[in-house]
């Protein structure tokens, strides 16, 4: 039992495991995270729908999305965003890992007769011929990637973008950062049977690197008969680090924001979004 404790105790190294699939392949967790999504009232997996669609108005209003706009959703969930572009006359394609989430976002859009391209694969693997004016990965997705991935997802940007195309995400900021506090908690049935059907326990343990600016929370969940981990990493920014990554993969600055709605940059904000135009 020591050595077991000890293990779940154990702190890795920045970005040392991946397993995203855990999340959002898994049948029982996807699910979960689809019914997060579709909470209009709370900012978990999707914002609330009161944010989304001031956020969806700024887009189209700031980009001047049209009927003759291509726009690509990296992490598209259950199409919040992908269904409102759509609707201005846009051409879309949503790309996300949950075919949960993915056969939601198609049922939607069958019912409004919008012609959305949705792509079922993990975006780190995403390839096309197509050529986007726009891309958008929002609610922070990009701070769940290690330094390595981040460098491939901005290469790909880069790679799918016409020249002058635009990438649109937002990240979480120092001042989060500063915020987080290490802790070791374990708890039966965690996050109301998120992580299974069956009973379970979940130990949750907190990890800040300070050095790195990343922090971890690792969950490990026991079962009956089965026993796993699932990592969720979480990258934080500053104007400066943010736009340091951004310019080594050949792309400029053109504003910041405190989110992707076009609010006004706030230094003391926990979130602030980019919008960068490709070279």
């Amino acid at each position: 039992m020591f050595k077991e404790l000890k293990e779940i105790n154990s702190r890795p190294t920045p970005f040392q495991f991946y397993t995203a699939e855990e999340l959002w392949a898994k049948e029982h967790t996807s699910k979960q995270m689809l019914e997060y999504h579709l909470n209009e009232a709370i900012d978990v997996s999707s914002r609330n729908k009161s944010f989304i669609e001031s956020s969806a108005e700024w887009i189209v209003s700031h980009f001047g999305v049209n009927d003759k706009t291509t726009i690509a959703d990296f992490g598209c969930g259950p199409g919040l965003y992908t269904t409102r572009i759509a609707e201005r006359g846009a051409t879309v394609t949503g790309i996300d890992f949950s075919e949960n989430s993915l056969k939601y976002a198609q049922q939607v859009a069958e019912q409004k007769d919008l012609k959305i391209n949705y792509v079922h694969t993990n975006y780190l693997d995403f390839e096309t011929t197509h050529r986007f004016d726009l891309i958008t990965m929002i609610m922070c997705d990009f701070c769940a990637l290690s330094p390595d991935q981040r460098k491939i997802m901005l290469s790909k940007f880069a790679s799918l973008l016409k020249p002058g195309g635009a990438v649109l995400l937002d990240v979480y900021s120092l001042n989060s950062f500063n915020q987080q506090e290490e802790s070791a908690t374990y708890e039966l049935n965690q996050l109301n049977g998120f992580w299974s059907p069956e009973d379970y326990y979940c130990f949750v343990n907190t990890f800040k690197y300070d050095r790195e600016k990343v922090t971890l929370s690792k969950y490990t969940i026991i079962e009956e008969f089965q026993a796993r981990i699932v990592y969720n990493w979480l990258q934080y920014f500053n104007k400066e680090s943010l736009s340091e990554e951004f310019n080594k993969n050949g792309f400029k600055i053109e504003s910041f924001y405190s989110n992707v709605a076009g609010e006004t940059f706030d230094p003391e904000a926990t979130e602030f979004a980019l919008v960068a135009k490709k070279i």
